[in-house]
């Protein structure tokens, strides 16, 4: 079973790629790498919703970047073992923008690029729920850090919506535990240290494997092993296009690295594919 990692784990075996694919490249080269492009996997990060008004992580004004501290409370050991890092978590997540945010520029144009017709599936590590609010079908977003919109009991399993939880935050339970059974109670989310469910990772390396275009938006690619399913679509013979502000522990693979603002070259790339792929039918 796969475990989150806050760094890049082993690097994954590579098939080697022509020395000229790599490197920085503009916008203006779309044309080149989305043809033929009929199936679509989109590897989405945090980068994709800050222009919603929700942080990042490890940006200049990232969550964790302002308060490394913080990181302990998404860790699922320190997380269970320590009454006052649940209260920090709880403490972030209650009144968070992300309750707040609307779906942006760069969710609505992977949304129109699936009902355009393409062959589209999001593989996200955000929790914000914002890529189905957008309008893409949820059984094609592949949620693999799980929801925000629920809370899990670590207990009983019972599951139930988020906003009953925060309610009970908001009235001064600091540490809230299940109803039912009385165990801890957290976000249905994958922390640090915790298992991600096989049968999405599975589904996300098989997807992965069979997109002839892997896009990855607005993630680091430092959380392993959801970042090496680049690997896993660049050693089935696919392009891999990365479309991130800072540099990438993958880009030396990748057939374009394009630093533009996402809000901007996301929908672009999107249109691009549109009109190729209604080309070719």
């Amino acid at each position: 079973m796969h475990r989150f990692s806050m760094h890049p784990g082993p690097e994954p075996a590579l098939l080697p790629r022509p020395d000229n694919t790599r490197g920085l490249r503009s916008t203006t080269m779309i044309g080149n790498w989305i043809d033929g492009a009929e199936r679509v996997a989109v590897l989405t990060g945090a980068g994709i919703s800050t222009d919603s008004g929700i942080p990042d992580y490890r940006g200049p004004s990232g969550v964790w970047t302002l308060d490394p501290e913080l990181v302990k409370a998404f860790t699922y050991q320190s997380f269970m073992a320590d009454a006052s890092v649940r209260a920090a978590f709880w403490r972030t997540y209650h009144g968070h923008p992300a309750w707040r945010a609307q779906p942006n520029t760069a969710h609505r144009a992977l949304a129109d690029l699936e009902h355009s017709g393409v062959a589209v599936r999001v593989l996200t590590q955000n929790i914000d729920g914002l890529q189905q609010r957008a309008g893409s079908s949820p059984r094609k977003v592949i949620e693999l850090h799980g929801t925000m919109h629920q809370v899990i009991c670590t207990g009983c399993g019972r599951r139930t919506p988020s906003e009953q939880t925060l309610t009970r935050v908001e009235a001064g339970d600091s540490d809230p535990r299940c109803i039912d059974c009385g165990a801890i109670l957290k976000l249905d989310v994958v922390l640090f240290g915790e298992h991600l469910n096989p049968a999405t990772t599975g589904l996300a390396e098989r997807i992965a494997a069979n997109a002839q275009l892997m896009l990855a938006v607005g993630t680091s690619l430092q959380v392993e092993p959801v970042a090496s399913l680049c690997a896993v679509a660049v050693n089935a013979g696919h392009r891999l296009v990365i479309v991130n502000r800072d540099p990438t522990p993958y880009d030396d693979l990748a057939t374009a690295v394009i630093r533009e603002p996402i809000g901007v070259v996301l929908p672009q790339i999107c249109a691009a594919l549109s009109t190729s792929d209604q080309a070719l039918k």
